[in-house]
């Protein structure tokens, strides 16, 4: 079953374009990890600072294989270090991992049909 990670973030405030920068420079490292389903970095629309990057995986054993391997490391080193550099300093001023699995929802790819009823909703 798809296990979904949260990863929520919390920077200063002003300090948001620097998450997303660094995340953009390291796009696509998970892409070919095994049980890897998707990801996307949420950027808050009001005056929090907490950003959401949010993973899904095929189950929680191809999560933990990433988490522990050379990749996750490599992918979490700044630019500068995997040239063989200084690490910059951290954007994030806390994290918290938060896990979930699906437990209903929609593809949103239909439309209500003139019945009444929502496509799989309860007539």
């Amino acid at each position: 079953m798809t296990v979904i990670k949260i990863n929520a973030i919390t920077v200063p405030h002003g300090s948001g374009d620097e998450l997303a920068r660094r995340f953009a420079a390291r796009a696509g490292a998970v892409d070919n990890q095994d049980g890897f389903e998707g990801f996307e970095l949420l950027k808050p629309t009001d005056e929090r600072t907490t950003w959401l990057v949010v993973t899904r995986w095929r189950d929680e054993a191809a999560f933990g294989a990433w988490l522990h391997s050379p990749a996750f490391g490599h992918g979490h080193r700044s630019a500068s270090e995997r040239e063989g550099g200084p690490a910059a300093p951290p954007v994030g001023v806390s994290s918290e991992l938060w896990s979930y699995e699906p437990a209903g929802g929609s593809s949103g790819s239909g439309t209500a049909s003139g019945s009444g009823t929502a496509s799989g909703g309860q007539g």
